[in-house]
């Protein structure tokens, strides 16, 4: 259910800043194509298998890595 999870601005915004951009707009960091806005980037995500991409599944299972990495780092961190 985690994995199906909607992929948000946010997550695009976090994934996007591990990568530099030549020019001004948003990375999609699976196709690296760039769009002018985040809005398009979150558009192209969502209906990328239309195009010819699997961008929405490498969000998702991005997405489901660092909700993992979160779970274990709470796990990890001492009790107070």
């Amino acid at each position: 259910a985690r994995s199906r999870a909607s992929i948000t601005f946010r997550d695009i915004l976090a994934a996007s800043q591990r990568q530099p951009v030549p020019q001004r707009g948003y990375q999609c960091v699976s196709c690296c194509r760039v769009f002018p806005t985040l809005w398009s980037v979150k558009a192209h995500i969502q209906h990328s298998s239309q195009e010819g991409y699997s961008c929405k599944v490498y969000y998702r299972r991005l997405k489901a890595l660092w909700e993992k990495e979160h779970k274990e780092q709470e796990a990890a961190a001492p009790r107070v």
